[in-house]
């Protein structure tokens, strides 16, 4: 991969062109890269537990779930619901969460182990000692986030 930078006072703001041969793996995940600096990173989200709203720590937050049309946001200490969409909080916090399964969000950072089973079955270990599925759908990308395996 070449590497080129232009410096043109003319321009008013920066642009970033991509010339590849070809779409591939590593031009979407690029891209991603590029997007996701360009937003800028949410440091709290708001969860609601009863009538109380609550400023949560991105940091503090362990996973990410939907069940039935809600959406909960666990935390060490205790699980708040959201009134964003599961997709939604995966654009808004992509650089510290993984999709793990249909319905379950990952914080990178939380992940204590990766325990392979035998019949090709793989669970997350968290910080918390709770165990999350991993569905063999986003078992490439979770690896690719965590920047473990073969690209």
């Amino acid at each position: 991969m070449k590497i080129q930078l232009t410096i043109n006072q003319a321009l008013e703001e920066t642009e970033v062109h991509i010339l590849a041969k070809e779409y591939n793996e590593q031009i979407e995940k690029l891209m991603k890269q590029l997007q996701a600096s360009q937003t800028t990173q949410a440091t709290v989200l708001d969860g609601y537990l009863q009538q109380e709203i609550h400023l949560l720590k991105i940091t503090d937050i362990y996973s990410i779930y939907a069940e039935e049309s809600r959406v909960f946001l666990q935390t060490d200490e205790q699980e708040y619901e959201s009134k964003r969409k599961l997709y939604e909080l995966e654009e808004m916090l992509s650089k510290d969460f993984v999709r793990v399964n249909k319905s379950t969000l990952v914080n990178v950072h939380k992940i204590s182990s990766i325990q392979m089973g035998k019949i090709g079955t793989t669970q997350l270990l968290l910080e918390n000692d709770v165990a999350i599925h991993v569905s063999r759908k986003y078992l490439k990308e979770l690896k690719l986030h965590l920047g473990i395996g073969r690209e």
